[in-house]
């Protein structure tokens, strides 16, 4: 289960939403960082996240755990990259399942730290 977009689905730069298609890791990142470290600009910052269990808004939007960046690869949404969309970890576990991101793909800590070493960078990831 993930969370997308509280916008929906959409391309438009500064938009907010999460862009459909298709889609490649164009980078993976947080090999063996803590399920709670947080990330900023694609880095480990040093800093921890209390992890929400509650669906609750935090006022915090947290890149946690591990992040995979997409580059979008059909003409629609090829500024995803540039848009820094990411699938990632987040401090809201408690909101996944529901629309709740600033545009990315959010995912519990322990399934984005399980998925990570599954995946490659250049995989094809479908948004749909």
């Amino acid at each position: 289960m993930v969370s997308t977009s509280k916008h929906g689905l959409g391309t438009e730069q500064d938009s907010g939403k999460t862009p459909p298609g298709a889609h490649r890791i164009a980078e993976k990142v947080g090999d063996d960082a803590p399920a709670d470290m947080i990330f900023r600009g694609r880095r480990p910052t040093g800093q921890r996240a209390a992890i929400e269990h509650a669906d609750r808004d935090t006022g915090i939007d947290a890149i946690t755990a591990r992040v995979l960046s997409l580059r979008g690869i059909e003409p629609a949404n090829e500024n995803t990259q540039a848009r820094h969309i990411y699938i990632h970890g987040t401090n809201e576990e408690g909101r996944i399942g529901k629309p709740v991101s600033h545009g990315c793909v959010r995912m519990r800590n322990a399934d984005i730290i399980a998925l990570y070493p599954q995946v490659r960078e250049g995989d094809l990831v479908i948004i749909t």
